[in-house]
């Protein structure tokens, strides 16, 4: 939705980093190296003050925490972990509160330590930060003394020119200033090697940093996958060029090296899917990097040896994993799933006599953000401050719910609800609409009956709605022939999807089978699509409501910006709100759809 002007507000940014009191660490997955037989990770030799050959450095990272500031409700607030006999545990996780606990603890004892982030730190972000483009989150990250992150795919939901105000500092150019002080950007750099500006072929960003603590010096290069086009609007991305993400950190390495950066760290939001969703899966058991599949896996096969060890992340999965260089050998490659629910602690054993970074020394493991730890109070008081300054618009009740509604699986009760919303508007703006698509990224969170605050159970407020539907997208309609919509469907399993497909989630009135023993578009059981229990008529026209990012062939589903007659409608949250306020009541509250629209062979 389109944020709204707020006033300017007299409650002045606290600026002093407080140091929390820590207590107990998170359980630690399993990736460990021997040292180097000579390695010491003091700074110094026994005796003496000049400093030994190997030197531990310290690597924090984490990545796509979209703005969740406080901690995620739900499954997004909780992480697996799987015990020696095999048994499971789940784990409540996640909020800056504690993260900033956690970080602050990791760091004690450590004299050179870097923390960095593989992208998304913000984008699809709930209220508290996404009401206020995200300031929030900048001001957060850099309490948490974020030394330095990869730009995501998210960081270009609203264009490159806000991207460079989030990392520059000013007021926005529309809403203007929240608070009586202006906005002072990241204290971190933004990189983004790989995205050029289409007229001057240059990075719009840094392409890489270099950290240095006395005579130690670490060089970072950050890209976002190469096809963020493909799941940004196009708005988002209007002027912009993406380029391989193997060819561009190859690229910088050799700079980075004719500098005299020999050790360096590739920040790449792309990532893998681990066999297991435990954080602290063994993905190296089966053998180096059998246990991890996805893009990550290539891009990390082919990226120099130059390159010492990887941050990924896209994915929002958790791996702490081993994947050979072009040169067979071995390279850590880590993602700390999302949502700040885990941080990576990497080992990297740099060598004075070579500059380098002793590689069969890395070792690497995830930890659990717990909430058992004390709060950091700087946190805290930010959390507050702008809770504050949205309590007046996210407090306000749009509709109750009987139960949970979910996002999770294939089909979700929330995607399925979202495109009875869509589908329901559509109709107003035009009765001879017929039905409607989501599309699953566009789902970011469930709605949860347990109160969240002081609203009561049940009760779904308009920050709730927001951490469901951040992106300001608008319900459109178009016109598509019955064999363009069985085409739209074959596209969400192959071509460009055809690896990880991308299942759009129907209006009531439409189903079908989903055979994922086949390939491709082989998927969709073309015999089986019905509309109210008619089949689809390849010659017929059908009014179609999607959102204006699938409207536009989003998600590699590039028939769906073939349509006709076009029509904008309202903001997609708005369409959401109006749908709950109608057709739910205290006493007579909505129930979670039940997911069975689309019948999955497996």
């Amino acid at each position: 939705m389109p944020a709204t002007p707020q006033p300017h507000h007299r409650r002045r940014r606290r600026t002093t980093r407080l140091l929390a009191a820590a207590a107990g660490l998170a359980t630690v997955g399993a990736l460990a190296a021997a040292l180097p037989s000579t390695a010491s990770a003091d700074d110094s030799r026994k005796g003496g003050d000049r400093p030994g050959r190997y030197q531990d450095v310290q690597l924090l990272s984490f990545n796509d925490l979209h703005g969740n500031l406080e901690p995620p409700s739900g499954s997004s607030g909780r992480v697996t972990e799987v015990h020696e006999d095999g048994t499971t545990e789940t784990i409540n996780a996640g909020g800056v509160e504690y993260l900033a606990t956690h970080l602050r603890q990791a760091r004690e004892g450590n004299k050179y330590s870097i923390t960095a982030a593989g992208g998304d730190m913000v984008g699809a972000s709930p209220l508290i930060s996404g009401l206020f483009h995200d300031e929030p989150t900048i001001e957060a990250l850099n309490k948490l003394e974020l030394d330095v992150t990869s730009v995501g795919n998210h960081e270009f939901d609203e264009g490159a020119r806000e991207l460079a105000r989030l990392q520059k500092g000013g007021c926005h150019p529309t809403d203007g200033c929240y608070t009586d002080e202006e906005f002072a950007g990241a204290d971190f750099p933004y990189l983004a090697a790989n995205v050029l500006d289409e007229k001057t072929g240059r990075p719009i960003l840094k392409p890489y940093w270099v950290w240095k603590k006395k005579d130690v010096k670490v060089g970072f290069i950050g890209v976002t996958l190469e096809d963020t086009p493909g799941v940004v609007s196009a708005e988002g991305v209007k002027g912009l060029k993406f380029k391989d993400e193997v060819e561009t950190i190859n690229k910088y390495a050799k700079v980075l090296q004719r500098q005299g950066v020999k050790s360096i760290v590739a920040l790449i939001h792309e990532g893998g899917a681990p066999a297991s969703s435990a954080y602290n899966y063994d993905c190296d058991a089966p053998g180096a990097g059998d246990g991890i599949s996805g893009p990550i896996v290539d891009i990390a096969k082919n990226i120099t040896p130059q390159v010492d060890a990887l941050v990924t992340g896209h994915t929002h999965a958790a791996y702490a994993c081993t994947i050979a260089d072009p040169s067979g050998k071995p390279r850590t490659v880590t993602s700390a799933a999302s949502f700040g629910r885990l941080y990576t602690d990497t080992t990297l054993t740099y060598d004075r006599f070579t500059g380098d970074i002793a590689r069969t020394a890395v070792k690497s493991a995830n930890h659990v953000v717990t909430r058992d730890v004390p709060k950091a109070p700087d946190m805290t008081e930010l959390i507050s401050k702008w809770n504050t300054l949205a309590a007046p618009i996210g407090n306000r009740a749009i509709g109750y719910i009987s139960a949970d509604i979910p996002s999770t699986g294939t089909e979700s009760p929330m995607g399925d609800l979202i495109a009875d919303a869509q589908l329901a508007y559509a109709k107003e703006l035009d009765p001879e609409a017929d039905l409607a698509l989501m599309n699953p990224g566009g789902v970011r969170a469930g709605l949860t009956y347990a109160a969240k605050g002081s609203e009561g159970d049940g009760v779904v407020t308009y920050a709730e709605g927001f951490t469901v539907q951040p992106f300001s997208n608008t319900v459109n309609l178009q016109d598509f022939t019955g064999a363009q919509l069985i085409q739209i469907l074959k596209e969400q399993v192959s071509g460009s999807n055809e690896a990880a497909p991308k299942i759009l989630q129907p209006s009531a009135g439409l189903t079908y089978t989903l055979d994922l023993t086949k390939s491709g578009a082989d998927r969709v059981v073309t015999d089986s699509v019905r509309l109210n229990g008619a089949a689809i008529d390849p010659a017929a026209t059908y009014r179609v409501a999607t959102n204006s990012f699938l409207a536009g062939g989003g998600d590699g589903i590039p028939t769906l910006g073939q349509g006709t007659n076009d029509l904008v409608g309202a903001d997609d949250l708005a369409v959401l709100e109006q749908y709950l306020t109608a057709n739910s009541s205290a006493a007579n509250p909505i129930s979670p759809p039940a997911a069975n629209r689309i019948t999955i062979v497996s």
